[in-house]
């Protein structure tokens, strides 16, 4: 079967959807948005602590796996992403964050013309829509609702309270260019439920005569045709289907899913590819590499004398009373984002912006999926923002449905190792201050058997670290030799092909990367329209 479309859209995540919404709104546009998971009326999904069930979960979740990390200690973690309506929107911590200026003066420091703080600041405003109303940095009135959280706890107010006795300064807005400071993060809410990618930008144009959503399709390959792309080959319910693109394809199946279907479809890695039994349609090297992630450090503190979600969350009396409060109010733990406290910190004097952010939360576990523990704690879980370590995205062997090889190279150089030990020293530093006292911190993870060498802290943060689910970089933008796309998202020596998310950043944002990944969705449809007329 094969239809014939102005746009095919691979992937309905995060940049999808607001991708689907701006290209149909020309009714001349013919848009086809490809969707590998289901919708996302799943309960889950729209209740915010729901994360919980929704990552590792195959309703929602692809389920990926990291290779063995050395510097993990050799450990293998997973790798959750989005594979829903959505995508990771509907699974993430919920967290409204830029980034700094910096991280975009320097992309366009880097030949990316059109990509600095100030060119890029009208496309976050456009879509957005801020509790507080508009000012010069925000908008108000657009579709991605941006809320403050309904809750806060004492434990948290103690730490913010306990950075400021450190020297890191309060700020009452995280998303001004500058997120130096301590603060509540604001999320991704409305009235107390989650505000996805596909309520936000998909539901008000789903009934769009010129737009057609197919979920449960499973992109296989890029067609190519003359140095040109064509369409895509996908299967639904074991049936095989090609879907024609007169205008173009755009990749928006992110950091893993973009680069690993290029690869499938011959366009990669010449070595790689050939090693996978892939004949190579168009070399080129950087498709899949130059991976980023912020590595988080989940540091646990035991405590006395105030209340933490632990003691809340273990009995059914206090289970009871969390689900009643959210089904009152909409409020309270069931409302949580995954981390509700933000900290932007320096690593060291010779930083010029912060370089660390910690997600404070007031509860503690092993391992994500595991019961929390039986004592009162929180978790000051703390990553480095702008990681030199650089990892890899790779297919392993000709089959769509087999899940690519992802090597993320954690602390693989010796200044990330540098930082890590320094973010840990910082996080003991936070804990013994005045404010923390009288609940008498005392550490439990990653344990005062390590000593405060760098050896050792490095060491430590191998042993704690886990990634916080800010893949970028696979596709990246640029005119060097491992560069994939130009600055208007078109694939180098492929026309016809855009990859439009957050595979594209050269560098890393210094924050949590779902809003700007819809930044980049937003710049690169109008690129798309303007270069259509």
């Amino acid at each position: 079967m094969a239809e014939e479309w102005d746009y095919v859209i691979v992937g309905a995540g995060t940049a999808g959807c607001l991708l689907a919404n701006r290209l149909s709104a020309d009714p001349a546009n013919r848009v086809l948005l490809l969707e590998a998971g289901g919708d996302d009326s799943y309960i889950w999904v729209n209740i915010p602590v729901g994360y919980l069930y929704c990552i590792g979960n195959p309703r929602t979740d692809w389920g990926f796996k990291t290779q063995a990390e050395p510097g993990l200690g050799g450990r293998s973690i997973l790798y959750p992403r989005g594979r829903v309506l959505g995508g990771c929107s509907s699974i993430n911590g919920m967290i409204y964050m830029r980034g700094q200026a910096r991280d975009y003066d320097q992309w366009r420091q880097l030949g990316n013309t059109g990509w600095g703080w100030d060119d890029v600041l009208p496309y976050f405003r456009q879509h957005e829509d801020y509790y507080a109303g508009a000012d010069e940095m925000h908008g108000a009135g657009g579709e991605w609702r941006v809320e403050k959280q309904r809750l806060r706890w004492e434990i948290l107010d103690a730490f913010a309270e306990a950075c400021v006795a450190a020297g890191i300064p309060r700020t009452d807005d995280f998303n001004r260019g500058d997120n130096l400071g301590v603060s509540y993060f604001r999320v991704n809410q409305k009235s107390g439920w989650r505000w996805n990618t596909a309520r936000g930008f998909l539901r008000p144009a789903q009934n769009r005569p010129n737009l057609h959503v197919e979920t449960g399709a499973q992109a296989e390959r890029i067609l190519l045709g003359e140095g040109r792309a064509t369409g895509i080959a996908y299967r639904k319910g074991g049936e095989a289907r090609e879907a024609l693109a007169r205008g173009e394809v755009i990749l928006a199946a992110g950091a893993i899913g973009s680069p690993h279907l290029m690869q499938l479809s011959g366009i990669g890695p010449g070595d790689v590819l050939r090693d996978n039994g892939i004949e190579v349609v168009h070399e080129l090297p950087g498709v899949g590499e130059n991976l980023q992630d912020h590595l988080q450090l989940r540091c646990i503190f035991r405590v006395e004398g105030v209340r933490t979600l632990n003691q809340r969350a273990r009995s059914l009396i206090g289970k009871a009373g969390i689900a009643l409060e959210y089904a009152l109010t909409r409020s309270g733990p069931m409302s949580m984002a995954p981390s509700q406290l933000g900290v932007f910190a320096k690593s060291s004097d010779t930083v010029e912006t912060a370089d660390l952010e910690y997600h404070v939360q007031p509860l503690s576990l092993e391992k994500f999926g595991e019961d929390l523990h039986p004592f009162p704690a929180f978790t000051a879980s703390v990553c480095n923002l702008r990681p030199t370590s650089r990892g890899s995205v790779r297919l392993d062997g000709p089959v769509p449905t087999s899940h690519p090889l992802i090597a993320p190279g954690y602390l693989s150089t010796e200044g990330d190792r540098q930082v890590a030990a320094n973010a840990i020293r910082l996080t003991r530093r936070i804990a013994a201050q005045a404010p923390l006292a009288r609940y008498k911190p005392q550490e439990y993870k990653p344990g005062p058997d390590y000593g405060d060498d760098d050896e050792a802290l490095a060491r430590a943060a191998g042993q704690i670290g886990t990634t916080i689910f800010h893949p970028v970089g696979t596709a990246k933008m640029g005119a060097d030799p491992m560069a994939v796309v130009d600055d208007r998202l078109r694939v180098h020596g492929i026309a016809g092909l855009r990859v439009i998310d957050a595979s594209v950043m050269p560098t890393i944002t210094s924050g949590n990367t779902n809003a700007p990944a819809l930044m980049i969705a937003e710049k690169g449809a109008e690129m798309v329209l303007a270069d259509a007329r």
